[in-house]
């Protein structure tokens, strides 16, 4: 541990277990497995030496990265989260990387760290719940103004891009229905334009993970992340992710601190030592699970149509092939399914709300909660549930269907989960 080697000859599967190799935050040389920092403060030999600790925090020529910081408050800086911040930036391909307690909280930190009142930031219309309430009910009280674009649509985010504007923010796969935003256009839209400053492309990159997809290499300046799902993979502790080019971390770190939101060292822990580590060994059964579901479901009687980046039937199926890749190359569609019951609103609901508490009440393979990314597979009913925030008609507006339902599939057998889920089809189809 003493010496830092090369990881470029290094698969990422290797990476996501040993990350960079060498941590100049703790030298644990005699420890196989990271150690759990368990001190909110730290003892300082001198005055001199607390003063140069925090002339080093968030000082853009100081190389935390290089060389051990001097730690003072966990708030500012600990090694158990400082070796996890290092492992996601190799995981992503980034730079760096600076950890919160939430995906909502890093996600409030990507966009109040550079946008000040007066300016403008540019968003996708289907978002997670709770980042549409931030952004159309939050960002406004600060003078920030949001400008809905479908991003899909290049001449629309070309004329919305004006000299206010610094960030451009989206969601791919997006909450729940999986759309796919081709980055690549996006950062030609934001390149060509004539614009002095050009915005920042933020990319919530939650839904596909490093394993299926790495945004900073398509063209995105930021990525975020709900660490609680995937990366975490277990359910056990909440924590969001910003991952990004170094000349931005000093912000990053200086908002955290002021904001209140680090991740703490014991939660920093779990996603390091088991979830990262595993990420790409659950990823591939989940997707495999995943294919089978989703071919199922779109054959189903009661099923109106399908959204899952592995179909050729989904609407951006090539943008996902060429963009949704794991670290080999291979197409990686994922873990999430979206689907829409057949009928009118009413009976679509209906029938949605039997199958979920059909389910609730009788299934073993299937849970009915919210969250994602886990090892169980979950399932829920957006519009009541994760996307209750948005009002009905801009749910519609959005894309997401009054009875559509949204499954995060886990590594139960998949056999198991089909005979659940056609269980509660026929639960459905009798009325009760």
């Amino acid at each position: 541990m003493s010496k830092k080697r090369s990881r470029d000859n290094y698969h990422n599967e290797t990476k996501f277990i040993h990350g960079d190799f060498y941590s100049p935050h703790w030298n644990y040389k005699d420890h196989m497995t990271p150690p759990i920092s368990s001190s909110a403060a730290f003892r300082l030999e001198s005055a001199e030496r607390g003063a140069e600790g925090f002339i080093q925090f968030a000082n853009p020529d100081f190389d935390r990265h290089g060389k051990s910081p001097i730690l003072i408050y966990e708030r500012l800086d600990e090694p158990s989260r400082s070796m996890l911040e290092e492992n996601l930036a190799v995981a992503e391909g980034g730079e760096c990387a600076v950890a919160f307690t939430t995906g909502m909280a890093a996600i409030t930190a990507s966009i109040l760290s550079f946008v000040k009142a007066g300016e403008s930031i540019i968003a996708h219309p289907t978002l997670y719940g709770c980042t549409f309430s931030l952004f159309s009910l939050w960002l406004p009280r600060f003078g920030v103004n949001v400008k809905w674009v479908d991003l899909k649509d290049e001449k629309a985010l070309e004329k919305s891009l004006d000299p206010t504007v610094r960030a451009v923010y989206t969601e791919t796969p997006s909450n729940p229905i999986l759309e796919i935003i081709d980055l690549g256009k996006v950062r030609k839209a934001i390149d060509r334009s004539k614009l002095k400053e050009k915005p920042l492309l933020i990319v919530d990159n939650t839904f596909a993970t490093p394993f299926c997809q790495r945004p900073l290499s398509l063209g995105a300046d930021v990525v975020v992340h709900s660490l609680t799902k995937n990366i975490g993979g277990f359910g056990t502790d909440m924590g969001g992710m910003w991952v990004g080019p170094k000349k931005l971390e000093n912000v990053l770190l200086m908002f955290r601190k002021d904001f209140g939101a680090p991740l703490s060292a014991k939660s920093s822990w779990q996603p390091l030592v088991y979830g990262l580590p595993t990420l790409h060994i659950r990823m591939k059964r989940q997707m495999e699970t995943a294919m089978k579901l989703a071919s199922f479901l779109e054959k189903h009687p009661l099923v109106e149509r399908v959204s899952f980046p592995g179909l050729k039937s989904h609407p951006q199926f090539d943008i996902a092939k060429r963009q949704m890749k794991d670290p080999d190359g291979g197409f990686a569609p994922g873990s999430m399914i979206y689907f829409v019951l057949k009928g009118k609103l009413e009976k679509a609901q209906k029938s949605g709300r039997l199958m979920m508490n059909h389910l609730a009440e009788h299934a073993l393979a299937l849970t009915l909660a919210v969250s994602l990314g886990n090892v169980r597979t979950l399932i829920e009913h957006p519009s009541s549930m994760t996307h209750a925030p948005l009002p009905l008609d801009a749910q519609v507006k959005a894309g997401i269907d009054p009875g559509g339902i949204r499954i995060s599939v886990g590594l139960e057998k998949a056999d198991d989960i089909l005979r659940d889920l056609q269980e509660a089809f026929d639960c459905a189809k009798k009325g009760g």
